[in-house]
C-alpha cells in the first residue's frame, strides 16, 4: 500500500479512497447472508425428520409399555393369582384397570402399569383397543377385554406404514 506523508501531522495516510480498508463491502455482505440463509434451510428438513423420529420412538415404547402390562396381567390371570371374570379370558376390561390395579390372594393390590401414557402422536391419552372378538382390522372396540392397544393417528411412519398399525 502506498503511504503519503502529511507535513502537517506527520502520520502516514493511507492512499486511495477514504476508509477502503475498514468494514466489509455490501456484495461481501450479501454473499454471507445467502449462504447461511442456504445452510438454515437445509438444516430445516434434518430437525423436522429427527423430531418425527424421536415422536415414532416415543410412540413404540409407549405401545411396548402397555402391550407388557396387558401381558403381564393376562399371565397372573391364567395363573390364577385373581379371579377373572368369566367372558374376559384373563384380559383387562380396560386400561385404567392396569392403572388402578387388582387385588392378588393374601389381600396385595398389584398394579401393572404406572399411569396410561400420552399418545405422542394425538397428543392425549385415548387409545385404540382391541379385544379377541374384534377384527385384527377394526376401528372399533366391542367393550369386551382389552387384547391389544394402537394409536388413533391416521399420520403414516417414515417407513411408510400407518401408525394404527404398529
Amino acid at each position: 500500500m502506498a503511504v503519503t506523508r502529511d507535513s502537517r501531522l506527520r502520520k502516514p495516510v493511507p492512499a486511495g479512497p477514504a476508509g477502503a480498508s475498514k468494514g466489509f463491502t455490501l456484495l461481501e455482505l450479501i454473499v454471507a447472508a445467502t449462504i447461511l440463509s442456504l445452510l438454515t434451510m437445509m438444516a430445516l428438513p434434518l430437525a423436522r425428520l429427527t423430531i418425527q423420529r424421536e415422536r415414532e420412538k416415543r410412540l413404540r415404547q409407549a405401545l411396548w409399555e402397555m402391550r407388557d402390562a396387558i401381558d403381564r396381567y393376562k399371565i397372573a390371570a391364567d395363573l390364577g393369582a385373581f379371579q377373572k371374570k368369566l367372558d374376559s379370558d384373563g384380559y383387562p376390561p380396560d386400561l385404567d384397570e392396569l392403572v388402578k390395579g387388582v387385588e392378588i390372594q393374601g389381600g396385595k393390590k398389584v398394579r401393572f402399569l404406572r399411569s396410561v401414557p400420552v399418545d405422542p402422536m394425538t397428543g392425549n391419552k385415548e387409545w385404540g383397543m382391541r379385544s379377541e372378538q374384534d377384527d385384527p382390522d377394526s376401528d372399533s372396540w366391542g367393550g369386551q377385554a382389552v387384547f391389544d392397544v394402537y394409536t388413533k393417528s391416521e399420520g403414516t411412519a417414515l417407513d411408510g406404514t400407518k401408525y394404527k398399525d404398529w
